[in-house]
């Protein structure tokens, strides 16, 4: 009777180990989108993947650096607005879309001070990234990082 009841906690084990590690496969991942591009349609790329990835799930994380910093402020270039094919959305308006969804968008750290400008020039919803913090999401477990 013993034997039966040490193989049978054995196999429970082995198929918790199994399922765990079949959760652990199908886990959505964190996402840390890096933007510096300048160009609109990188942006609206970038920002169109991280968008995507956050409504299937993904952590989603948006830093935006040099001149992609730019989309942030509350009057940003007229390209950052400008509608583009095929959806005839802009970088700004995909951002606005993940900032109203939730997803944790920053300006770099450095971004601000060499703008000469104060956080009360980003838009709602968007702050400044202290590198501690960041480099911990970078770090993280589940991790994947795209950068454009």
């Amino acid at each position: 009777m013993n034997r039966f009841v040490v193989a049978f906690l054995a196999a429970v084990a082995i198929g918790a180990a199994a399922s765990s590690a079949v959760a652990e496969q199908h886990e959505k991942p964190n996402l840390v989108s890096i933007l510096t591009a300048a160009d609109p349609q990188t942006q609206l790329m970038a920002l169109t993947l991280s968008l995507q990835s956050l409504q299937q799930g993904a952590k989603v994380r948006v830093l935006l650096c040099g001149p992609a910093g730019d989309l942030a402020l509350k009057e940003p270039p007229a390209p950052a607005t400008a509608p583009q094919k095929p959806a005839n959305m802009s970088p700004r308006g995909v951002l606005q879309k993940m900032v109203e969804a939730g997803a944790p968008v920053d300006v770099c750290a450095i971004y601000l001070p060499n703008k000469a400008l104060g956080t009360d020039a980003l838009m709602p919803g968007v702050g400044q990234a202290r590198p501690d913090a960041i480099a911990g999401h970078l770090i993280a477990a589940n991790t994947r990082i795209l950068s454009f």
